[in-house]
């Protein structure tokens, strides 16, 4: 395949795609409301690792828009393209993160994946032996939000690749 048929119009994932809807124009209290949530929710967390968490969640919900966003991000915070790259595989590469990180981005797997079941005990405690539970609350609350973002972002296809940082924020 040419680079002019994948930059092709009628490629579903070109860069020239438009979202399938405008729904932050369409529904701006709901997203004013989301950007709120957002910034509630972090409050308090790491933002490293607030961005991990976000790419990983980004990763299992295959959100190519909140993968631009989150990794250009945490690049631009100082994040190592390394550990970037790793997260896709983490429990095969644990050690490129800490003890807390690794329990967050296991959480982070279980309550993105609700699919499997009900968060395991083993998998919250693990959680709550590294983050006081404000902390804890606050991070399953990141995971929360990013996940929503996720869904609209996959629902309408936004289009990834336009995000610098520093921009507003999940357009």
């Amino acid at each position: 395949m040419t680079t002019s048929e994948i930059n092709s119009t009628e490629d579903p994932y070109a860069p020239e795609t438009a979202p399938r809807l405008a729904w932050a124009e369409l529904a701006p209290e709901v997203y004013k409301s989301m950007v709120r949530l957002d910034a509630a929710a972090r409050k308090g967390l790491d933002p490293a690792l607030a961005e991990l968490v976000k790419i990983r969640a980004s990763q299992l919900n295959h959100c190519a828009f909140c993968l631009d966003m989150h990794t250009k991000d945490a690049l631009a915070a100082g994040e190592s393209v390394e550990r970037i790259v790793q997260l896709s595989a983490w429990e095969e590469s644990r050690h490129f993160y800490t003890e807390r990180e690794l329990a967050a981005l296991e959480l982070t797997e279980a309550v993105t994946v609700l699919t499997d079941g009900f968060v395991a005990d083993e998998v919250y405690e693990k959680a709550a032996k590294h983050f006081d539970e404000t902390e804890l609350a606050h991070l399953v609350a990141t995971i929360t939000v990013i996940n929503a973002w996720n869904r609209f972002g996959v629902t309408f296809r936004l289009t990834p690749g336009h995000y610098e940082p520093g921009q507003h924020r999940h357009r």
